[in-house]
């Protein structure tokens, strides 16, 4: 248990960013979730607003620092490559 001051707010402000943090990250995987849903039934509209609900969301994880910026690009390709195999 931190005595210093500066360590208890540091404590309280780890605490509330791992909040946000994992939110987001939890955010991410069910609207990645939504994704991959659409693309097993098969409906291809589904799945195209699912992909573009999804990228925003994904690497707005990014640039907050949740994901990794190749892990986020990774996710993206992966996931539109596969609603464009869904297409074809």
């Amino acid at each position: 248990m931190p005595n210093i001051d500066s360590a208890k707010k540091r404590v309280r402000r780890t605490a509330k960013r791992t909040a946000i943090n994992h939110a987001r990250k939890s955010r991410i995987r069910s609207i990645t979730r939504n994704v991959e849903e659409a693309l097993a039934s098969g409906d291809k509209a589904a799945a195209q607003s699912a992909l573009k609900a999804a990228e925003p969301e994904i690497m707005r994880g990014v640039s907050k620092g949740v994901i990794h910026k190749n892990t986020g690009s990774r996710k993206v390709s992966r996931l539109a490559k596969r609603v464009a195999k869904l297409g074809a």
